[in-house]
């Protein structure tokens, strides 16, 4: 599978860091398990829930700064309740778990089962969309559980390398990680957006013949779209709204929030609006903030 993105906890200077990679089947648990393997972290695949307790009593107490990832198949019945317990007393042993989920639009993992001439584990007698929507809903809780979730359904190898490459060498000082994220309707809603902006309200520069065929990082398309009426009280609005809603994550220990910036190609004001914001935040000590430009180059 040649799409998927990872992400995982930032360093928080704790002597071992633990992450729980899991999600939906075909959404890139491995893919994002080998990349992680690559940069250094021990990382044990298909690891059944009970056995987290005593794979970190073989890894030893005793190896400082220890980084380990575990791909765990999340669909048995009582999963959620086992890793309730089971990230609580990781932690009295001086483990950081995070719990990653990897999750992709139907379409994708459709097309990715197809593309390898394999059923889905649910599936049985059924379609290949059943079983994913069995799956779905099986872990619904374990979704709303996880400190990150990360839609793998557009980006390609190279994009997840850069992503992970920036978490993990990330600052230890840094507490919480905001991403600005534009991205195109048409291209589908990024599923693991906190905070969702409609630019469409907005005038396209697409239809100008002069700036399509640049994007919203060029000058000329960025001083067209925040020269359109509401495009800088958007800007100093939604960046209010994000200085509050900020301190409000720093306050409840949140990690990873991902704000998605769209229109309709991704390309234009999506893009401008999202440099802009980026520009715009106060952010305070310990909060970094990057853009992402998802659907830049597609067309």
């Amino acid at each position: 599978m040649d799409q998927a993105e990872t992400a995982v906890a930032d360093a928080t200077g704790d002597d071992h860091q633990f992450v729980l990679l899991t999600g939906m089947s075909g959404a890139g648990r491995t893919t994002a398990a080998n990349l992680l393997e690559d940069r250094g972290w021990y990382v044990v695949d298909n690891l059944p829930l009970k056995m987290l307790l005593p794979l970190v009593e073989l890894i030893g107490e005793d190896r400082r700064g220890q980084r380990v990832a575990a791909v765990v198949d999340a669909r048995s019945r009582d999963f959620s309740t086992q890793l309730q317990s089971t990230v609580g007393e990781l932690r009295d042993r001086g483990w950081s778990p995070r719990i990653v989920f990897v999750d992709s639009t139907d379409e994708a993992l459709v097309r990715r089962f197809e593309s390898v001439r394999r059923p889905h584990p649910l599936q049985g007698d059924g379609l290949l969309l059943d079983g994913i929507q069995q799956e779905r809903e099986v872990l619904g809780d374990i979704r709303s559980m996880a400190d990150v979730v990360v839609d793998t359904t557009g980006y390609n190898v190279h994009q997840l390398t850069a992503k992970v490459d920036d978490l993990l060498n990330a600052d230890a000082s840094v507490r919480l990680r905001l991403v600005v994220l534009s991205f195109g309707f048409k291209y589908g809603i990024p599923l693991d957006a906190d905070i969702v902006f409609d630019l469409r309200f907005l005038p396209n520069p697409y239809w100008d013949p002069e700036l399509r065929p640049y994007n919203g990082k060029d000058r000329r398309v960025r001083d067209f779209v925040l020269s359109r009426p509401g495009a800088e009280e958007f800007v100093e609005a939604a960046g209010r709204m994000l200085d509050i809603a900020t301190a409000g994550y720093l306050a409840e220990g949140r990690r990873y929030v991902t704000i998605a910036v769209g229109c309709t190609g991704g390309k234009h004001r999506s893009v401008a609006i999202s440099e802009a914001l980026v520009a715009r935040m106060n952010v305070p000590e310990g909060v970094a903030i990057t853009s992402i430009h998802r659907d830049l180059g597609r067309e």
